[in-house]
């Protein structure tokens, strides 16, 4: 299963790279159902002006018009980074079936570094997660952005 896993994380790596690009928090994210990509998201927080234009949201709105429905019960999202808490209480609303994360995050995680949202049991929907998937690789990017953006100041 982690050749799978895998996998996805790199499409999510690729969304993560044009976030890099775009000069943005280098977060990526795909929605997979029925083993083909059905969303795409990389941040674009800086872009559109928006503190909500998280890779994982933009790839959920993606996969809802995918399929037509709110709900995602039957999908995974490969996401680069641990979800922060809005991005994670939109995966429960979502009802997505699973996570699978690369690296953990220490500032916003809502998973298990800073909050456990998705693991709650008073929420009404339960997200099976799987955290460190090509972790070094995801953290690697985000190195990058951050040593350019010590760089400039």
């Amino acid at each position: 299963m982690n050749n799978q896993h895998e996998k996805w994380m790199r499409e999510a790596l690729k969304e993560a790279k044009r976030a890099l690009q775009e000069e943005e928090v280098p977060v990526g994210a795909v929605v997979v159902f029925e083993n083909r990509v059905i969303g795409r998201g990389h941040n674009q927080v800086e872009l559109l002006q928006d503190p909500t234009a998280h890779a994982e949201m933009i790839a959920l709105t993606a996969a809802t018009n995918a399929l037509g429905k709110k709900w995602l019960n039957e999908a995974t999202m490969y996401v680069t980074i641990e979800p922060c808490a809005m991005c994670a209480g939109a995966m429960i609303l979502a009802r997505l079936k699973k996570l699978v994360y690369g690296a953990p995050e220490m500032k916003t995680g809502a998973h298990s570094s800073i909050f456990n949202l998705l693991d709650d049991p008073r929420n009404n929907h339960r997200i099976e997660v799987v955290p460190g998937i090509l972790d070094s690789e995801c953290r690697h990017y985000m190195s990058l952005f951050f040593e350019e953006m010590r760089k400039r100041n």
